[in-house]
């Protein structure tokens, strides 16, 4: 049912265009490989489906400059894998909309899915796919050079520092996948962690024979400055007390992430961490509604974890419409 508001003075008059209401089986909010597979299964599944994302398909994906633990592709580009993935999704007939979708309402057996740029959509069921988001340090500084000399992104900014000083904060895989591609492209890469390095143990030691990275482990930043017309950090030795002072063009931060579900407190399903708790089935305490991939609670995150959520999610979303015809 679309509806179109004429405004007559204080009157609101709502003329109804269309007869019909279209009825989704399952939305799928989000597009990255978990909401991705979670709509080539449902679509396999014979079922109606809508994907919604406010960005291009793919997730953190895109921003991935190589993959190299997804079964059966050996080394990919995150970009490349993310358009396999979505034309994946096209082949079956999945429908996608961009869209950014900011309240989920019950309806009965219904669910209303309110989107920030206007447009509304019904479902019986709902995936939440929406993945989480980069944290940041949270210290004097940051704000300033917030998109500008501070980026989240090395495959989409890395260019930018080529032949020239970069820093690179935090010490886990993405800190460190995405140091040894900007080492490839900067005359120096250092980097600060606020514990050892934790990633695996082989991108590790890869970063560590490059003979332009330089590691800090067990600092912490206390801030940033501008070092006349650079970029620059002051942080403390979290074990011996010493200061240091690293200076460069710009920096790279990957020290965690948060889960993008601000628009779901009102459903009950989310934890004190702002995750989605589901069961083994990624079914959630809100009848009809499921999530997946990083957004939920779970001890690992990567791609190939993302695409078994999706596909669960799609199953439970399956079998739960059966109980509803």
């Amino acid at each position: 049912m679309s509806l179109r508001f004429y405004l007559q003075g204080n009157q609101r008059r709502i003329f109804e265009e269309e007869t019909e209401m279209t009825h989704y089986d399952v939305a799928i909010i989000g597009a990255g490989p978990a909401g991705m597979t979670a709509a080539i299964y449902a679509a396999r599944a014979n079922l109606h489906v809508l994907m919604l994302d406010k960005l291009a398909p793919g997730g953190q994906i895109i921003n991935t400059y190589e993959i190299q633990n997804y079964t059966g592709m050996g080394t990919i580009q995150g970009a490349d894998l993310a358009i396999m993935m979505f034309e994946h999704t096209q082949e079956l007939g999945v429908e996608f909309d961009y869209c950014t979708v900011t309240e989920i309402q019950t309806e009965e057996e219904l669910k209303k899915l309110i989107c920030q740029e206007g447009c509304v959509y019904y479902a019986k069921s709902v995936i939440i796919a929406t993945g989480t988001k980069p944290r940041m340090l949270g210290i004097p500084g940051e704000l300033d050079f917030a998109g500008s000399k501070i980026s989240w992104c090395a495959i989409c900014d890395g260019a930018h520092y080529r032949d020239k000083e970069v820093i690179v904060i935090g010490g886990g895989n993405s800190a460190v996948e995405e140091a040894i591609f900007l080492a490839g492209l900067a005359k120096k890469v250092t980097i600060v962690t606020l514990l050892n390095l934790t990633a695996d143990p082989l991108a590790c030691d890869k970063l560590r024979q490059l003979p332009n990275v330089e590691v800090f482990e067990y600092y912490d930043i206390k801030n940033f400055f501008n070092p006349g017309g650079g970029l620059g950090l002051n942080a403390v030795s979290t074990k011996t007390g010493e200061s240091i002072t690293v200076l460069a063009d710009g920096a790279f931060e990957y020290i965690g992430l948060q889960p993008t579900t601000e628009s779901f407190k009102n459903l009950g399903i989310l934890n004190s961490q702002g995750y989605i708790e589901t069961d083994a089935s990624m079914t959630t305490q809100a009848k009809g509604v499921f999530g997946a991939g990083d957004v939920i609670c779970k001890n690992l995150r990567q791609v190939i974890t993302a695409c078994n959520d999706g596909a669960i999610a799609a199953q439970s979303a399956a079998k739960y419409l059966e109980t509803i015809k």
